[in-house]
């Protein structure tokens, strides 16, 4: 049963991710530490949305800015061992606590679009990388700083999606390096890849039939959903 659950958060964040061009994390990332603890659930989720912001950024790399994205990728590069270090130090209920706490935070303030100066120019995006690269690292939901970036420098859903999904790759490959890869037993492999490569097809053929607004409705709502049964659960653990 677990395994099936597995595959259907990642099939389901594959779906969204492939859909809205982010979302992987915010979906699955809740799902899968309640289902494999937080450190293996966490480093599952930088793996899957890096492959799936590969995928994506193999037809769109020509629309990224990379002067944009160098601080962003820097700042977050300084603050992932950070994240790591917190994510192994840090015992699980409290753990599940402060991942079910910032997903739920993160998609609180994307739904209520937070606009501030701080959060332009280069000062933003230093201050969006660095949030981000912690975040990524230790609860596997780096996307909505660097969403409340994007929305206070004025970007486009077509300018930010191939830069996301830059940042994707390096932000989760960062993360990756310092954790690892997860520990999975071979059938949990084959069904995440499975899920991976299933998920993508089913967004792909919803992109076309989805309006962006409704799409980011379904992935916000299950966001929030997912980041409060974590902290649910990091309370129960503390009880």
């Amino acid at each position: 049963m677990s395994v099936a659950l597995l595959g259907l958060a990642v099939l389901l964040g594959a779906s969204v991710q492939r859909l809205a061009g982010i979302g992987f994390a915010l979906v699955a990332a809740p799902v899968l530490v309640l289902l494999l603890g937080p450190g293996q659930g966490v480093t599952l989720s930088n793996l899957a949305a890096g492959v799936i912001s590969a995928v994506g950024l193999a037809t769109t790399w020509r629309q990224v800015r990379p002067r944009t994205m160098v601080p962003l990728i820097a700042a977050a590069a300084c603050t992932v061992p950070a994240g790591s270090w917190l994510a192994a130090k840090v015992p699980a209920p409290q753990l599940l606590l402060i991942i079910g706490g910032l997903v739920s935070a993160a998609v609180l303030l994307v739904i209520r679009g937070v606009r501030a100066p701080s959060l332009r120019g280069v000062g933003g995006a230093v201050a969006a990388g660095a949030t981000s690269g912690f975040m990524n690292s230790a609860a596997g939901v780096g996307g909505p700083a660097v969403s409340l970036y994007a929305v206070n420098t004025g970007w486009t859903a077509r300018e930010f999606v191939p830069n996301a999904q830059l940042y994707g790759v390096v932000v989760n490959a960062l993360s990756l390096t310092v954790k690892g890869l997860p520990h999975l037993a071979p059938p949990a492999w084959a069904v995440t890849a499975g899920a991976l490569i299933l998920g993508t097809a089913v967004g792909h053929v919803l992109a076309g039939r989805v309006e962006e607004r409704q799409a980011r409705r379904v992935v916000l709502g299950l966001a929030l959903a997912g980041g409060l049964a974590t902290l649910t659960k990091g309370l129960a653990g503390l009880m």
